[in-house]
């Protein structure tokens, strides 16, 4: 069982930063690859970035490339989003998500694929 705790979200002006914070509370050694997706008011479940166990493999989708950037301290057990050049169209729930994987190097971007999520955490970027 995997339980996921975000942190780390806000009310940031545009051009600001954010570090979101996820933590894994796993109760065994299994491995997991992470995601971070997004939710705005009215829209789809959106996935944002993706990180292998091994932390060697980042994706990114196309719109926050250059700006977020996700990475993972496997001895704390949490993953990191960072923000930055905040823009309004930013705005949303930020979420996690683990994916149960046997190779190291394994990551993905399909949401139906993500085993876990966690409540997620409230990004707003405005004036």
């Amino acid at each position: 069982q995997v339980q996921l705790f975000e942190s780390g979200g806000g009310l940031v002006q545009p051009g600001g930063s954010l570090r979101l914070a996820c933590e894994v509370a796993r109760s065994t050694d299994d491995m997991y690859a992470m995601g971070w997706y997004r939710q705005a008011p009215g829209k789809d479940r959106e996935f944002v970035a993706a990180i292998s166990w091994n932390g060697l493999t980042l994706y990114y989708v196309d719109s926050v490339k250059g700006r977020f950037t996700i990475s993972k301290d496997n001895a704390k057990d949490t993953v990191y989003l960072q923000i930055d050049s905040l823009k309004p169209e930013d705005t949303a729930v930020y979420y996690c998500a683990a994916d149960w994987v046997l190779d190291d190097s394994q990551w993905t971007k399909t949401l139906k694929d993500y085993d876990y999520w966690g409540q997620g955490t409230q990004v707003t970027v405005s004036f």
